[in-house]
C-alpha cells in the first residue's frame, strides 16, 4: 500500500486497514512528505506566534467519508499536556509526549538538523496530529495503539527528512507504554 508518500510501515500500514475497515482506498496527491517538510523548515526560520499547519496526507476508503488525516507543524512548550488530563485522549511514553484516543492523536517531538540554522541551541518542536474523521471506534487500547502506530510512522519519515538528530528521540518502531493518567 502506497499511502501517505510511503510513509508507513509495514505495520502502519496494516494498521490503517484496521482503523479505516478496508484495504481498498481512494487514490490521494503525493508529495505531502515534501511540502510537510519544507513548511516545517521554512515554518522554524520564520519562528511565527502561530505557525501554520502542513497536511502529509488524507487517507480514505475508497468512496467512504471517514478518513485519517495527518498533519505536522510547530508547537509551543504550553502546548505540553506534562501530565495534566486531556479529555479522551490517553498518555504513552513516546517522544517528548504522546497521547492518543478514539478519534486523535499526537505526537510531539525535538528536532536539532543541520536543514534547521540554529535548532543545535533550540531545537525545532514538531508535532505530528492524527485525526480520524466519522470515527465510531471504540476507545480501547488497539485503537489508540493502531493510532499511534500510523503516526509514529509518519512523523519519523518527518523527522528523517529533516534530518533531525536521533530520529527526534523516536524509536525505529513504537513504544506502547502508557503513562498513568
Amino acid at each position: 500500500m502506497r499511502q501517505c508518500d510511503d510513509t508507513l510501515s509495514q505495520d502502519a500500514a496494516r494498521a490503517l486497514e484496521e482503523v479505516l475497515r478496508t484495504k481498498t482506498f481512494d487514490d490521494s496527491p503525493t508529495g505531502g512528505l515534501e511540502r510537510s517538510t519544507a513548511g516545517l523548515a521554512a515554518d522554524y526560520a520564520k519562528d511565527e506566534r502561530r505557525p501554520p499547519t502542513h497536511r502529509l496526507c488524507r487517507a480514505s476508503p475508497a468512496a467512504a467519508s471517514s478518513a485519517i488525516v495527518l498533519r505536522f507543524r510547530l508547537y509551543r512548550d504550553t502546548e505540553l499536556t506534562r501530565g495534566s488530563p486531556v479529555a479522551s485522549l490517553h498518555p504513552y511514553a513516546m517522544g517528548v509526549e504522546a497521547l492518543s484516543g478514539p478519534r486523535k492523536a499526537r505526537l510531539y517531538t525535538r528536532c536539532a538538523s543541520p536543514q534547521l540554522q540554529g535548532s543545535d541551541r533550540h531545537p525545532a518542536r514538531v508535532v505530528g496530529e492524527l485525526e480520524s474523521t466519522w470515527s465510531t471506534l471504540p476507545d480501547t487500547a488497539p485503537v489508540r495503539e493502531a493510532h499511534l502506530t500510523i503516526l509514529h510512522s509518519a512523523t519519523l519519515a518527518v523527522v528523517r527528512k529533516l534530518a533531525c538528530e536521533n530520529d527526534a528521540g523516536l524509536d525505529a518502531k513504537p513504544v506502547f507504554k502508557a503513562l498513568p493518567e
